[in-house]
């Protein structure tokens, strides 16, 4: 790579990264990374991935991996529920699935507690 052309830090924007060896190196946050790898963020604009890293889609059906407390309901959604035909969307708080769990209804869940089935 030119030297006047190399990347900001991913981490910090940093504009003084050097090179060392294969890897790009910023001095301002100590952040060391692959110019061919993508930056953290990039290249993965919208892809929702699942508790053990699975990408999940439109009508995937997922289980729920612990035991989530639900407000007005004594016993919440059990680790192991079946959950069918997700909707991916741009929730409130981490909340990325919108779904229907039987016995409870329409819900918003975060992708960090769920597998896909």
């Amino acid at each position: 790579m030119d030297e006047n052309n190399l990347p900001p830090c991913p981490e910090c924007s940093g504009a003084y990264t050097y090179e060392m060896g294969a890897l790009l190196v910023c001095p301002e946050c100590g952040h060391e990374w692959s110019p061919a790898a993508p930056a953290v963020g990039e290249g993965e604009a919208g892809v929702i991935r699942d508790a053990v890293g699975n990408v999940l889609a439109d009508g995937d059906t997922v289980t729920v991996i612990k035991t989530l407390k639900v407000k007005g309901s004594p016993s919440g959604i059990k680790a192991g529920t079946k959950v069918r035909n997700i909707r991916l969307v741009d929730g409130v708080d981490g909340h990325d699935i919108d779904c229907k769990v039987e016995g409870f209804g329409s819900m918003q869940l975060k992708s960090s507690v769920v597998k896909k089935a």
